[in-house]
Formats: C-alpha cells, structure tokens, sequence
C-alpha cells in the first residue's frame, strides 16, 4: 500500500468516527463522543505522520501528542488545537475502565460534548489542510 493509500485509509476512518461520534450525540451516549473525537484525531494524526513521514514507520501508538510530535504537526498547532489534544487524550482510556466511567460520565454535558465534536472538526479540516 503506498503512502497516499495509506493516508487515505487513516483520514476516511476519521471522518467516519466523527459521524459516530456525532451519532452517539444524537442518542446521548456522551461516554463515547469523547472516545470517538479521540479516535477521529489520532486517525487524522496517523495520516499526517504516513503523508510527512514515508520513509518512518508508524508507531503504534495511541497519545495524541506523541502523534503530533512525531509527524511535526505539532509545531504548526495553536495553544487551542493544542489544548484540544491534551482534553481528547484521557478519553480514549477513561471511556474503557469502569473506575473513570463515572467520573467522566458527571463531567459530560451535551453542550460540552457538541463543542468538542465542533472542535474536533475543525481540527481534523485543518490537519487534511497541512497535509
């Protein structure tokens, strides 16, 4: 699989947790609109790292500023975009583990999480912008 194939496979993936996590808005499963922004964004970072590293292989990897650091995106990210990578990362484990299930589910809203799935948007159309 070439390196374009490669990038095409982790940015339609992402778009696709997106519609999830949109979707698990709609039905108030707020637990995984967070799991899924996370998702969207580490898919979204995995295709930059495939399209501006080619001759690396992909770490297997799941932590979002790693991802950024990594590819060299991280540079080019403002405080905001930044700031989104450290609130989404805890979500991809919170979300498993019933110890932080609760704790997180208290914490979720669906204003807050309609927020962070337009956040990750905006960040997921500006990483396919970079790259």
């Amino acid at each position: 699989m070439s390196d374009y194939d490669q990038s095409d496979y982790w940015f339609e993936s992402a778009e696709y947790d997106l519609q999830t996590a949109r979707a698990m808005l709609d039905t108030r499963r707020l637990l995984y609109v967070g799991f899924m922004c996370h998702q969207a964004v580490e898919k979204a970072l995995k295709g930059a790292f495939v399209l501006r590293k080619p001759e690396e292989d992909l770490p297997y990897i799941h932590k979002l500023m790693r991802l950024a650091n990594l590819s060299g995106i991280s540079e080019e990210m403002s405080e905001e975009q930044l700031s989104l990578l450290d609130l989404l990362s805890p979500l991809n484990i919170e979300a498993r583990y019933p110890v932080h299930k609760s704790k997180l589910m208290a914490s979720l809203t669906v204003d807050r999480c309609e927020t962070m799935i337009q956040e990750t948007e905006a960040l997921y159309q500006w990483i396919r912008k970079k790259c």
